[in-house]
């Protein structure tokens, strides 16, 4: 390798459709290129790494990718391997999820259950995904992630043998064993290595064919560069064995922006026979409870943290020689990639969550078009309007395929979506009433009595002498005093 002075190479990719039924996305202004052209290039430069690529989604394609390089007229693109450590996590987690979905197992048993013989039975499935199982966050023995996977053939291996730092379920901790431990589980009850099975259930179905549990050419090597002087050393490509499920895949930035559009549900046909969209949303939201600060979170597999106030969903990734992180945002409808061959370097990590502001500022999310329903139920219509608990004022909304929408008419009030059931009731889709019933009750002439909310009663009038209200009304109704 020899350095260069001048001009560093740059390549760039402008927009390309994914090869899916999804409405085509126009390409980025050229200004919004060239800003983020000059973050990937900062980023290359401050982070002293010898290259660095990224790549930017909109609605499920990738509109945007770049490559920067130490060497004149070799930088990367978007199909060049590097190894994405940690976020081969998700790749686990979709296989779990899969196995759930099937009724193959049950988020809340116990690892025994289903993989017998560790020192982490008692943990449960979820606790495992969401890194609340209370297991030590690193394997005994040598550093595993620069040791051949052959220094730990079993896994018993893999944990000491009393493995819990904390106890199940009460807070967060970052556990390598415990993915480790998931990929196992996977090549139990599939009865073949995780690596096959993420293969043809995952990989090849979404056309990942450039994700792989051992690099492919062409691929990055990782390099640790002197903190305190401009020189590097190769870090060893080492496969960690049974370590592999927590941070072994390589990937490129083409495959993981596609991978990226899928875990945002993007991607519509054929990527439901992966995993639904139900099961994708619950993965995104946040399985454990957020940090003292309130700036993250982890869902089933998936990070999520606030950057400049907004929510980014996704995963970072760090092995010997690599870093790598995908973002999304599902607000902004953009997400973010990227990969860099070096161990450690200032703030690359944040490259993509600015990709994503870069875009969303630039050219923000335009709104889909507001068109009307034909289908509304007379019924659900007269149901609209102003509802009232006790004295708080809230308006019923009646939108597409029997969805309700409870929003405050004025002043603070707890507010939810609610999703039609088949039973003639709705069920609570967000905010505090998510998961809560909510239910017409009628009165003997088959006329609208009340609606029941999780309990909580909802009248026409606030208080009304004659409503159906719990707990004594004054009979002289609303007066001075």
């Amino acid at each position: 390798m020899t350095y260069k002075s001048d001009e560093l190479p740059i390549n760039e990719v402008r927009a390309e459709e994914l090869p899916t039924p999804a409405l085509t996305v126009s390409e980025l202004l050229p200004e919004t290129r060239r800003a983020l052209l000059h973050r990937l290039a900062v980023g290359q430069a401050q982070g002293r790494t010898p290259s660095l690529v990224g790549a930017v989604v909109r609605s499920g394609h990738r509109v945007w990718s770049g490559g920067r390089s130490m060497i004149e007229g070799h930088a990367p693109d978007e199909n060049t391997q590097y190894r994405i450590g940690s976020i081969t996590k998700t790749f686990i987690a979709v296989l779990v999820l899969r196995l759930r979905d099937e009724g193959l197992l049950d988020l809340a048993d116990p690892l025994e259950q289903h993989l017998p013989g560790t020192a982490a039975g008692r943990a449960t499935i979820r606790e495992l995904l969401s890194h609340t199982a209370g297991l030590a966050a690193e394997t005994p023995g040598p550093w595993w992630e620069r040791t051949d996977g052959s220094l730990r053939p079993e896994l018993g291996n893999l944990l000491e043998e009393q493995p819990f730092r904390h106890p199940a379920g009460e807070r967060y901790h970052y556990s390598n064993p415990g993915y480790a431990l998931l990929g196992a589980l996977v090549s139990k009850l599939r009865r073949q290595p995780w690596s096959e099975v993420l293969r043809q259930e995952v990989l090849d179905p979404l056309g990942l064919t450039r994700t792989t549990l051992l690099p492919q050419s062409p691929h990055a090597g990782g390099f640790a560069v002197h903190p305190w002087a401009d020189v590097m050393l190769p870090e060893p490509l080492t496969d960690t064995g049974l370590m592999a499920p927590a941070g072994q895949l390589w990937s490129t930035a083409a495959d993981l922006a596609r991978w990226a559009a899928f875990l945002a549900g993007s991607i519509p046909g054929g990527a439901e026979k992966v995993l639904a969209g139900t099961t994708l949303a619950e993965m995104r939201r946040p399985a454990c409870g957020p940090d003292d600060d309130w700036t993250s979170s982890y869902g089933l597999g998936l990070q999520l943290v606030r950057v400049d106030g907004r929510l980014l969903v996704g995963h970072t990734g760090s092995m010997p020689g690599f870093l790598a992180s995908l973002w999304l945002s599902e607000e902004d409808d953009v997400a973010a990639v990227t990969l860099t061959n070096v161990t450690a370097g200032p703030d690359l990590l944040m490259v993509g969550p600015d990709l994503i502001r870069i875009v969303a500022e630039r050219e923000p999310l335009l709104p889909s078009a507001w068109r009307p329903f034909t289908d509304a139920d007379p019924e659900l219509l007269a149901l609209t309007g102003p509802w009232y608990w006790g004295p708080t004022a809230l308006a019923l909304h009646l939108r597409a395929e029997r969805a309700l929408e409870l929003t405050a008419l004025s002043g603070p009030a707890r507010t939810s979506r609610f999703l039609p059931e088949p039973d003639g009731s709705w069920t609570g889709l967000d905010g505090y009433y998510a998961g809560e019933p909510l239910r017409v009750v009628r009165a003997d002439d088959g006329s609208v009595s009340h609606l029941d909310l999780a309990g909580f009663v909802l009248t026409r009038g606030p208080y009304h002498p004659a409503a159906v209200t719990p707990g004594d009304v004054d009979p002289q109704g609303w007066h001075a005093g």
